[in-house]
């Protein structure tokens, strides 16, 4: 039987297929259109223990240079944290995890993940501690009539308008993701391709969701400020939740994100020196 643990390999069929199988049968996810459709970068890169030519367990590791208040820092998110049920056990996990400290722990300023409930004591063995983030949210009164324009998500054309707009807009907020379109896409070519929106007289593009009177702002790519993005809703929004971190939170509510059966942990320097820092990771970058 034959061992290792195998990383850069998106572009090996075999191993990808096999991969895909796995995630598939842990998460119900499938990567393969995300490859096709030529999303998946060097960023985002499974480090698998494969046994005669099958992926039997695995942790992503995804590059993520962000631009904080500024300064573009380099943090390294992990995800796409799975074992096959038949090798669970076998310290599988914990074998990719040194490998990838091995690796990355010295190269970046920061490593995180959001964990489940159920591993919560096996990440700090690694030098992890619990992380706190928080979310921004208001009540608020629209006068406006709606004029935020419909961006269509539906093809490969309108795929590749977006990644341009991500690759060359900066986005109004503390924290957002640079440099890595393919995250974004991951999102937006598939789950929320009805979620982009264009404010003409602004010129701003923004990502977001609505639930009844409620607007869920994931992203404002562009100038506009968050006000004015608001009222491109109409008057039927009486609720504004961020999904990101707000450059200005003047009348906004910040509370401690607490996620069902999710913890972020995280470890060094960045962490270390912003610890008390009021921020939140853009749900829409999520690995």
């Amino acid at each position: 039987m034959s061992t290792s643990i195998k990383s850069n390999y998106r572009d090996n069929e075999q191993l990808r297929s096999s991969f895909n199988a796995l995630a598939k049968n842990i998460f119900g996810i499938d990567f393969e259109g995300w490859y096709q459709n030529g999303f998946w970068k060097d960023n985002y890169d499974p480090y698998s223990v494969v046994i005669d030519g099958k992926v039997v367990s695995n942790v992503s590791v995804n590059i993520c240079d962000m631009n904080y208040k500024g300064w573009v820092i380099r943090l390294l998110q992990l995800g796409t944290v799975m074992t096959d049920p038949d090798h669970r056990g076998n310290g599988y996990s914990r074998m990719i995890m040194e490998k990838i400290m091995e690796d990355y722990e010295d190269k970046v300023d920061g490593i995180y993940l959001f964990a489940n409930d159920s591993v919560k004591q096996f990440y700090p063995r690694f030098g992890f501690r619990e992380g706190r983030e928080y979310q921004y949210s208001k009540e608020v009164s629209v006068l406006s009539e709606r004029s935020a324009v419909s961006v269509p998500m539906r093809d490969q054309n309108d795929w590749l308008k977006m990644v341009q707009i991500l690759n060359e807009r900066e986005q109004n907020s503390a924290m957002y993701m640079v440099g890595n379109s393919g995250l974004y896409m991951f999102y937006l070519s598939q789950f929320m391709q009805e979620s982009v929106y264009h404010l003409p007289e602004a010129d701003t593009y923004v990502i977001a969701e609505e639930e009844g009177d409620t607007l869920i702002l994931h992203a404002i790519i562009g100038e506009a400020d968050i006000d004015t993005v608001i009222a491109a809703f109409g008057d039927g929004v009486k609720k504004v939740i961020l999904c990101f971190t707000p450059k200005d939170a003047d009348g906004f509510i910040r509370r401690e994100l607490h996620e069902e059966d999710t913890t972020l942990f995280v470890k060094g320097r960045f962490f270390d020196e912003h610890d008390a820092d009021e921020f939140m990771f853009q749900a829409i970058t999520h690995a």
